[in-house]
């Protein structure tokens, strides 16, 4: 008697629900599968049957594949995910003797079969030795979206969908971070979310959609739902803000807003000050993009604006580099009106940044009541010192070589003092076509109490197309070769300057242990 040919494998997705959403091909699946194969918990109940009932036939063969534990305890000596491993490999056999017999195995699962569903753990044990075809379902992501009325994304945004089971810090710096979000496996983990969402400043915008689609369903914001009150089968949804925009926002342009508004009937603002780090969208915080897409105004000089992708409905400010004063006089008077600003800064906001300049205007009478914020940026000593490896591995000191805005003879006393005291330092704004003596004037000063061989790096463009990160000696070091995109970092008596292999450039550190000082006899 001959071997019978093996049977096809399907995973069925039944979409979020509602029966009339199940797909006209995963009716047709299941109407033609010799088995119907789908996961419950303990009490027998499936919701997938449940979807699926009006399409099973009497003489289908049904597997009901219960899990052994779900929220609770196991005294499996792998723990859970011991007890789950076993588990599924012992379903996936069980599968495995009608796909062998040559019965077609319909394995139907809520939502699709392979977004957090559960056949894709048959799946991964089962594909590769039968033939397969997924068949695809409404998740419940869209389901939840058409029942809110509330469009995901839009142009260029970014939904991120997450699992509530990440840790509640974790969960923050991602929803603070996108544009748009869901939030899966609610349930027990509900309290941690809501933090999330509020410590990440998204609450106000978060809806609550349980059971979309399905009986029991029930739509809200989801700062007033009770926790004791959400199932598992919930998610958050955190909606397109460029969505929720009227049509006539203008993209570009000064703000349309009427100078003659009573200040009590205008909504409250804020500035935030933001740096975006030394080149692009890569060192960027979590917490920066979420201010940055938040805002309604971004005011900054041109080029750092042009670091930040264009969102429809946000009003841009550019300016010239020197204006910085006016640039936070600006910024914090929109904010009087009602708007959400965001000074845009580079590096961190901050170091030699626009947070001192906003912070100082905000200290006069007319802004005494706008709420600014100041959040951290990757500044260039650090991104500099990255590339080098670590040569501000111990104590540093960062000073600006640019007498724009102090006496170059203060300059020249606190290089003095820190050479003296043999600090490591980052050296800003060393350059420009309008200085060009500062840095030789620094070397020459250095000199007198660094050895010649001193290392010194030097990072131009950091991030940028243009990285140039190269390690010379301080008596070496040529002007000439230093502009304002240069940062340089002078090591201390302590900083080594070490070739791994012949090929590659030097890597540079200062121990993080300092020799202790000898006594005499």
């Amino acid at each position: 008697m001959s071997t019978p040919a093996p049977g096809r494998l399907y995973g069925v997705g039944l979409g979020p629900g509602d029966p009339n959403l199940m797909t006209l091909r995963a009716v047709q699946v299941i109407a033609d599968a010799d088995v119907v194969a789908y996961h419950s918990a303990r009490h027998g109940r499936s919701i997938a049957r449940s979807i699926a009932a009006a399409h099973l036939r009497p003489d289908h063969i049904e597997e009901a594949l219960v899990y052994p534990v779900t929220t609770g305890t196991t005294d499996h000596p792998g723990g859970y995910q011991g007890a789950m491993d076993d588990f599924y490999a012992a379903c996936a056999e069980r599968l495995a003797v009608h796909l062998d017999a040559g019965r077609t195995v319909a394995v139907i699962s809520e939502g699709d079969p392979l977004f957090y569903g559960s056949y894709m753990h048959m799946h991964k044990r089962l594909a590769h030795r039968y033939p397969t075809e997924v068949i695809p379902g409404v998740t419940s992501v869209s389901a939840a979206s058409a029942r809110l009325g509330a469009p995901l994304v839009e142009g260029e945004e970014v939904l991120t969908i997450l699992p509530g089971t990440l840790p509640e810090e974790e969960l923050t710096a991602r929803l603070a971070a996108t544009d748009s979000a869901v939030v899966m496996k609610l349930g027990r983990t509900f309290p941690a979310v809501r933090g999330a969402l509020e410590a990440s400043g998204r609450l106000a915008e978060a809806r609550y959609v349980e059971r979309a689609t399905m009986e029991g369903e029930r739509t809200r914001h989801l700062a007033d739902t009770d926790p004791e009150s959400v199932p598992y089968f919930a998610v958050a949804v955190v909606p397109s803000r460029v969505a929720a925009l009227p049509v006539d926002v203008p993209a570009t342009g000064q703000a349309a807003v009427p100078a003659e508004e009573e200040a009590a009937a205008v909504p409250a603002g804020e500035v935030v000050v933001v740096g975006t780090g030394p080149a692009g969208p890569l060192w960027l915080t979590p917490e920066t993009r979420g201010a940055l897409a938040a805002a309604q105004d971004l005011v900054g000089y041109t080029t750092y604006l042009d670091r930040v992708p264009h969102r429809p409905g946000q009003i841009r400010h550019g300016s010239d580099n020197k204006v910085e004063a006016e640039r936070a006089e600006f910024a914090l008077d929109l904010a009087r009106r009602g708007r959400r600003v965001a000074v845009v800064s580079g590096g961190d906001p901050g170091v030699f940044a626009m947070a001192t300049a906003v912070l100082e205007a905000a200290a006069e009478g007319p802004y005494r009541d706008v709420p600014v914020r100041v959040l951290p940026g990757v500044t260039a000593a650090n991104a500099a010192a990255a590339r080098a490896g670590a040569p501000l591995g111990h104590d540093y000191a960062v000073i600006s070589l640019s007498d724009r805005l102090k006496p170059w003879e203060v300059i020249a006393e606190r290089l003095a003092a820190a050479a003296r005291a043999d600090l490591a330092l980052a050296l800003y704004n060393p350059g420009s076509r309008s200085r060009t003596w500062q840095v030789g004037k620094a070397r020459d000063l250095l000199l007198e109490h660094r050895s010649p061989d001193t290392p010194v790096v030097l990072a131009r463009d950091v991030g940028g197309p243009g990285e140039r990160v190269r390690t010379v000696r301080l008596a070496d070091l040529d002007p000439a070769e230093v502009d304002m995109r240069t940062l340089l970092i002078i090591g201390s008596s302590q900083t080594r300057a070490v070739r791994r292999t012949p090929d590659a450039p030097e890597t540079v550190w200062t121990p993080r242990r300092y020799p202790e000082p000898t006594t005499g006899a």
